[in-house]
């Protein structure tokens, strides 16, 4: 077996022939990937259901919008927290409730009294469910060219405007990923 080069902390963003309607126009977070598989959450699936009426003492600490984010189709009873802890934190510092992915970018332990991670929380968002993927699945999606993979910003897990990332994401890009954000959302219409 190949080694598996880690991609925990970036994203993944959905090629427009991603053909998978889960995954339309996803932008997904990377929370783990190894020869074991992969997770992560889709950053740009807000529902209509408030933080506060399924977890009402983390309401306060949810970014704009406070509502519950689809994190991906499996496992939709279950939720998942990631917060942003600005100015970084080494890991001796790291808040009691809060294990580090990727830089600034860490998931928080539900369980938790929020109180814990109030002083230090920049940014949380609440997700009900997330993305998986089995040993090689995910590479071999990325073979077929079902994904782009860059680089993740410590914004991009709390975006006031989630509806937007996907663009935005593209559009920061410094190569010719840039314009793919122009991609129209229905091709036949043009």
């Amino acid at each position: 077996m190949t080694e598996v080069s880690s991609l925990t902390g970036r994203l993944l963003v959905a090629t427009p022939a991603l053909a998978d309607p889960n995954f339309d126009r996803a932008v997904v977070l990377l929370l783990d990937h190894d020869e074991e598989g992969s997770l992560g959450v889709v950053l740009n699936r807000p529902t209509p259901v408030d933080v506060g009426d399924i977890l009402e003492g983390w309401a306060d600490l949810a970014g704009e919008p406070g509502v519950v984010f689809q994190g991906g189709p499996v496992s939709l009873d279950s939720a998942l927290g990631v917060a942003v802890i600005p100015g970084g934190v080494s890991a001796e510092r790291a808040p009691l409730g809060w294990r580090r992915v990727h830089g600034a970018i860490g998931l928080v332990d539900l369980e938790a009294p929020p109180e814990l991670l109030a002083s230090a929380v920049g940014s949380l968002r609440i997700f009900a469910g997330y993305a998986g993927w089995g040993p090689g699945q995910l590479e071999d999606e990325l073979v077929e060219g079902a994904w782009y993979v860059v680089e993740s910003e410590p914004g991009d897990v709390a975006s006031p405007s989630p509806e937007r990332l996907w663009r935005s994401v593209l559009r920061r890009q410094r190569s010719e990923l840039a314009m793919v954000a122009t991609y129209p959302d229905d091709p036949s219409l043009n």
